[in-house]
């Protein structure tokens, strides 16, 4: 069961932040993201009350690149729908197929079906489909929400400037925290629509949306997120137990996503 209490004071502290950032920093929209995922449902869950109280428009895009499956897209519709004030579904299959032989170079030549171009080409939807975000941000005087959250940075379950905004409340929740957070909402808060779009992503696999493997606990070597999250905590506490799990080697193996760009130090610089 959710523990209601704990959640009910973070959601509320959350979106008080959210307000007074958006106050502080002049802005006049936020721009999402919907991809019929659990993170991009709770952030347009958390971002909902807040446009409705600033009377500030929440910009929501289900954006549909080949891969995505009809189930995903099902998804991401109803989370816009449900809790987006301005939603459109676009599809950028035709224009990621335009520029992708202008952007990979020998494409004639490329295995597709190779696990490394398929981890490329991913990378180049989510930095196209981040493009479009940013032009709307711009055009709106708004911000992109990132929708990327604790246990995903600490395994670099992302694209380098790609699937990542400029504004997370989410950012330091763990996985199983995203999905407690999100039932407490669809319990507790939610309209009808609202639950039943939150319940779909609850109950959904979680994919990457991006082809490249059926789920993201495929990519990451475990059975849930729960074990993924306990894993890390276990590591992280020094316990050097899991030190060989998949898990733990890509938390090791991602450190530069974390730590980016790499920029020399002035000491290195101006040094001996």
């Amino acid at each position: 069961m959710v523990n209601k209490e704990k959640y009910q004071k973070a959601v509320v502290n959350i979106r008080n932040h959210l307000k007074q950032y958006l106050k502080e920093n002049n802005l006049k929209a936020m721009v999402l993201g919907v991809s019929g995922g659990i993170d991009s449902a709770l952030t347009a869950a958390l971002a909902h009350t807040v446009a409705i109280q600033l009377n500030m428009p929440l910009i929501t895009r289900s954006i549909t690149i080949e891969s995505n499956k009809q189930d995903e897209i099902e998804r991401s519709i109803q989370v816009g729908q449900a809790f987006g004030t301005d939603f459109r579904h676009v599809d950028l299959t035709q224009a990621y197929h335009l520029v992708q032989p202008f952007i990979v170079e020998d494409l004639d030549k490329e295995d597709k079906n190779d696990l490394k171009f398929k981890i490329r080409m991913g990378n180049i939807k989510a930095r196209l489909r981040m493009v479009y975000l940013y032009d709307l941000a711009a055009k709106n005087k708004g911000v992109v929400l990132s929708t990327d959250n604790y246990t995903e940075l600490l395994l670099g379950f992302w694209t380098l400037h790609g699937d990542v905004g400029d504004l997370g409340m989410i950012q330091n929740l763990w996985k199983m925290e995203v999905y407690e957070m999100a039932q407490y909402i669809a319990e507790y808060e939610a309209n009808e629509q609202q639950a039943q779009a939150l319940w779909a992503c609850i109950n959904a696999t979680p994919t990457d949306g991006l082809g490249i493997t059926s789920s993201d606990l495929e990519q990451l070597g475990a059975n849930s997120y729960n074990e993924v999250d306990k894993i890390l905590k276990s590591y992280l506490s020094g316990n050097k137990e899991y030190s060989n799990h998949p898990v733990i080697k890509r938390h090791l193996a991602t450190h530069f996503k974390r730590n980016n760009p790499y920029n020399f130090p002035r000491e290195i610089i101006f040094g001996k």
